[in-house]
Order: C-alpha cells, then structure tokens, then sequence
C-alpha cells in the first residue's frame, strides 16, 4: 500500500527542510521525499503544510481508573484531531502506574489507538514518596520515563537516587516542580486576583524552589532532568542560567502559559484552574521570552480531563484543562501569527525537541522513519466548540475562541486516523 502526499510544504526541522514537495509513504514507513506521480491513493495537500506528528510529552489519559473522565482511546482520538501522533501518559492513575501490570494494560489498550501511548512510572509508590517505585520493574514493563507528576516527588533523596538511575535504564526523569508547603491548599495564582476572589493562593515561590531543586540535582550529579509545565518568571531564569553553565536541563510550557493570565479568573470559570495555576502578565511575557530565545524547549498540553459536573464549582473543582485538540492551533495563534516563533521553530518545539528529550522514534520525516505526520493548514481559522471535541471532557480554557492553523490530516503509521 502506497500513499502520497501531494503538493505540501513539507517542514522537517529533523533534516532543516522546508520546501514544496511530496511524501511518498509505503506501508508504515516514509519512503522518500521528492516529486512522484502516481500511488495508491494520493492526498492533495495543496496550501497545506505537512510535519512530523506533534509530540505530547505531558498528558494525563484517566485510564486506568476515571475512564468517566477519559480513557486510553478517547484520549488519542482527541489526540489525532489535534495532528498529536505520540504521547506521553503520566502515572497518576488508579491504580498508579507504578507496577508492571498497570503498565502492561496501558501499553495493551493503547495497541489499537490513534496515537502512540508512552508510559511515565511513578518515581514513588502510589506518588506518596514514602516507598521507591521498582525502576528495573517498571522499565521492563515498557515504562520510558519516570515522573510522580500531580505532584513532586516530596522525599529528595527519592528524586535523587531515580536522577541517577533513570540514565542508566534508558528512561527520562520529567519533573513536577513544587513545593507543597508553599502550596498549601491555594487554588489559583496567589496575588491580586485570590485577593479579589478572596480565595487562597499558590505562590510563584512555590514551583520555584521545586525547579531549583530539581537543577540543583541536575548539576551536581551531573544528569538529565526536564522540567514540567513550566510558568513563572523566575523558573524561566532559573533554566536559563542553568543551562549557560552547561547543566543538563530542558523544559516544557503549555499553550494556556503563554496565551492567559490569571486575569480569566475573575470569570469564576474552573476550566481556567490548573496546576501551576495561570500567572501574570509578566510570567507570561517570560514564558514568550523562554520560549523565542531557547530557554524552553517544548510546548506540550498537560491535557487533563474532568466533567462538567466536576468543574462547576469554582472553589471545590479540581484542577486542569484539556488540550491536545487545540494545541497546534493556540500555538500558531499566540506565536507565529503574532512573529514569536517560525512555523519552523514551533514545529521544532511540538515535535523535533519532545522526541529526542524522551528519545523514541518519532519527530522526523527522514527516509524510512515512521510515516506519523501531522498536515495543517498555517491560515484557516476557526472558534473552538467544546461540544465537538473528540474526547470525553469538555474543559477547554480555549472553549470560543477563534484560532489559527486547521488540522486537516493526521496520519499514524501510514494510515490517516483523522481527516477534517
């Protein structure tokens, strides 16, 4: 089976390309990039621009355990509508992925989704850092990262030994920054807004000490960390002299950092409540910044479902927002209409920079790679509908607006799994 894509503007920040030509796929695999004139079935990608799949490398499936939230298949056919073609799933599932058996049904379920599935183990038994995950288990199992994401990894000597031992097994450590301490049941950003709402706060200092920390391991063990959705301007610093002295850090934000504040708030709209919550204007503007000059390396969802009913209450709802559907779209709307980013750069960040952080096959076009590719085009608009999401969940912070950059195709494995 032959498929070709006609006609696009193929960019492969992977190999620097970007011109107009075809994708010849043959089975599961790209066969070559060029002119060719015939194929079993030909797309026209005329005006459109075809790329590696996007790389989420931050995503929460609530499957095992809240499958009335999302579960394995729905979440990567929300995936596929948003050109997502691999992701990462985190453990804070239940039961916690911490164990090869949770693992092994996550990797089964996700056999026949439109999306790869990944698996992050929890670093800590049941995320309590009170008890260390078996990491040669959980390897075994299939797991290729560690993190006790929806919260830190409380024990330091816990993050430290998994630092240390997640290199030698292959697995990347991504890391929840937080201090729970400083926490301390706050909801949303602790300033002008919580005092509006007289609501309890979540200061900046709170993922702060947790990024320091986290670089401080990094650096005088001389490992690898990344750090998870990153959102103030001090982490921003943080990272960026780190990595000027050469210590072996990387990052990932979130569309909703860079195109919200803590403003959206004072809607009393729990779909704005995540965790770290939206800043301010000037953390936002540091998230552009990190992002335009390097600092951050990858922009991916933290896609987190919950039902209406879970999130009509402003106080008591938990936090999180979905957002693999939209995450190219907000992306190209906040950054490269607005000349942040190239569509180059953006690709790069969605694609090139999560696969080679997680080290698995994908965010390339190359001969013989793995034919996962997202086709989009760069200027249709369109006004978000929650109601027509492809997954469960409906908590879309981007419910309404009008975005940019259309998917119109993604293709998994040679095969189209959504066409618009």
């Amino acid at each position: 089976m032959t498929l070709l894509l006609k006609n696009a503007r193929v960019i492969d920040p992977s190999q620097d390309l970007d011109k107009i030509c075809d994708i010849l796929i043959e089975d599961n695999r790209i066969k070559s990039i060029g002119a060719f004139d015939s194929a079993d079935r030909i797309i026209d990608c005329d005006g459109y621009i075809a790329a590696p799949g996007l790389v989420d490398m931050h995503v929460h499936l609530r499957d095992p355990g809240q499958t009335h939230k999302e579960d394995i298949i729905t979440g990567c056919n929300a995936a596929a509508a948003g050109g997502v073609t691999s992701l990462l799933a985190m453990p804070n599932t239940n039961p916690v992925a911490d164990n090869k058996d949770t693992i092994q049904y996550i990797l089964d379920k996700s056999k026949n989704a439109k999306a790869k599935v990944y698996v992050a183990a929890s670093i800590t038994k049941g995320l309590k850092s009170l008890e260390a995950t078996d990491l040669q288990e959980v390897k075994k199992a299939g797991a290729i990262a560690l993190s006790d994401d929806g919260r830190p990894v409380e024990d330091s000597k816990m993050l430290k030994d998994a630092m240390i031992n997640a290199p030698k097994l292959g697995m990347s450590v991504v890391a929840h920054c937080e201090s729970m301490f400083l926490t301390e049941g706050g909801i949303i950003n602790n300033g002008v807004v919580s005092e509006k709402l007289n609501v309890k706060g979540i200061p900046a200092a709170a993922e702060d000490c947790g990024t320091l920390r986290e670089i401080t391991f990094a650096d005088v063990l001389d490992v690898p960390v990344h750090i998870c959705h990153v959102s103030t301007d001090t982490s921003v610093k943080l990272i960026r002299d780190a990595k000027s002295r050469g210590v072996k850090v990387t990052c990932e934000t979130a569309p909703h950092y860079f195109t919200f504040t803590e403003e959206e708030l004072l809607k009393g709209d729990a779909d704005f409540r995540m965790n770290p919550p939206l800043r301010t204007s000037k953390d936002r503007q540091a998230i552009i910044e990190g992002l335009t000059d390097g600092t951050i390396d990858a922009i991916a969802t933290d896609h987190a479902p919950h039902t209406v009913e879970e999130k009509s209450d402003f106080e008591k709802a938990p936090n999180g927002s979905i957002g693999m559907e939209t995450s190219l779209s907000a992306s190209i709307t906040a950054l490269v209409k607005t000349g942040k980013l190239t569509i180059n750069q953006l690709i790069e960040k969605m694609s090139t920079n999560p696969a080679k952080i997680l080290n698995i096959d994908a965010g390339t076009l190359k001969d013989n790679a793995m034919a996962d590719i997202v086709i989009f085009d760069l200027d249709e608009s369109y006004t978000v509908d929650a109601d027509k999401l492809h997954g469960k969940s409906k908590n879309t912070p981007f419910k309404g607006k009008t975005l940019y950059g259309k998917v119109k195709y993604t293709i998994l494995n040679g095969e189209v799994v959504y066409s618009d």
